[in-house]
């Protein structure tokens, strides 16, 4: 699942990852993205030290076979059968350049997409100013035509909002999309932070931690700071173009 920032990509994690039949990833390459770029990131350091930083090593692991599930009623189960999906919960960004791309479309991509406007009303309460790489919607589109050009279908994309708005019905698209069965554990999850949540969790998942379920979707209110209205035409550019593909 392809995200960029400030976006429900963790919401929509605990609805996977609350399936029995599911084993999730939390951003694998972020220990790789912090220390190449240097980003100064709420505990850079800790991410770095206990992450990958070998992105080949993270690609033989998105690759490789199902990890077992790590379900938070497991201790609840007995006998519960092996993971038969896995679920990776990716940012576009950290994405670099020289990481080889040619593993990705032996995976079923999907897409999360959000209105660029709220990704940036959203990014500035942490970083004032973001360079266009940081919000993640140019390499989203890069992303989205490879696995378009390489597959010669239009793999599935779901918009934000209209996940907030009714979450059964585009889960239930989504899941056909991508040929599993819909799950209803997928629509509420127990409150706290999973084993499988990055170790950055404890800086940027308060609001997740709460949650049992997706959030109504609320409008955020503001327009843009002048300063970055070039950096929102061009994500506004790229959003538009998945957009019409949208699930909905």
């Amino acid at each position: 699942m392809w995200s960029g920032p400030r976006n429900i990509s963790t919401a929509m994690m605990r609805a996977w990852g609350n399936r029995a039949d599911t084993a999730v990833i939390d951003e694998p390459f972020y220990a790789y993205y912090l220390e190449r770029t240097g980003k100064k990131h709420p505990g850079a350091a800790e991410v770095m030290a206990q992450g990958e930083t070998d992105w080949r090593k993270v690609v033989e692991q998105l690759t490789g076979p199902i990890p077992e599930s790590r379900h938070p009623f497991d201790k609840l189960r007995t006998g519960s059968s092996p993971s038969h999906i896995f679920y990776q919960k990716q940012m576009t960004h950290h994405l670099l350049p020289e990481i080889d791309r040619e593993w990705i479309v032996d995976l079923t991509n999907c897409f999360l997409i959000r209105d660029p406007r709220e990704v940036i009303l959203s990014y500035i309460q942490k970083n004032p100013e973001p360079v266009l790489e940081d919000l993640g919607f140019v390499r989203q589109c890069e992303i989205f035509d490879l696995v378009r050009a390489q597959t010669n279908s239009i793999p599935p994309v779901v918009d934000a909002r209209d996940v907030l708005k009714d979450p059964e019905r585009i889960l239930r698209l989504l899941c056909d999309a991508v040929d599993v069965p819909f799950d209803a554990a997928m629509l509420s999850w127990p409150p706290g932070l999973r084993d499988t949540d990055g170790i950055w969790a404890k800086y940027w998942y308060d609001e997740v931690a709460r949650s049992t379920s997706f959030q109504p979707y609320r409008p955020r209110k503001g327009n843009v700071p002048d300063p970055l209205r070039e950096i929102y035409e061009q994500c506004r550019e790229c959003y538009q173009r998945l957009y019409k593909y949208r699930l909905h």
